[in-house]
């Protein structure tokens, strides 16, 4: 398991896109707005901090504990 809360979530959105989408999020419809939900949350989280408050709302979001 990984050691930060960041790690996790990440872990956890990457696990997300592959489970729902069966291949990488540039070949996936353009309307499936669940993979692209997904993949804008990774994005952000790529974007934030340790600490970041963004961190601990996507590990609400997506139950990562």
């Amino acid at each position: 398991m990984a050691d930060s809360l960041k790690a996790r979530v990440r872990e956890k959105l990457l696990r997300q896109l592959s489970e729902d989408g069966r291949r990488p999020i540039h070949d996936a419809e353009g309307d499936d707005s669940r993979l692209l939900s997904v993949s804008d949350d990774l994005e952000a989280l790529e974007l934030a901090e340790e600490g970041d408050p963004i961190i601990e709302e996507l590990a609400e979001r997506y139950w990562v504990p």
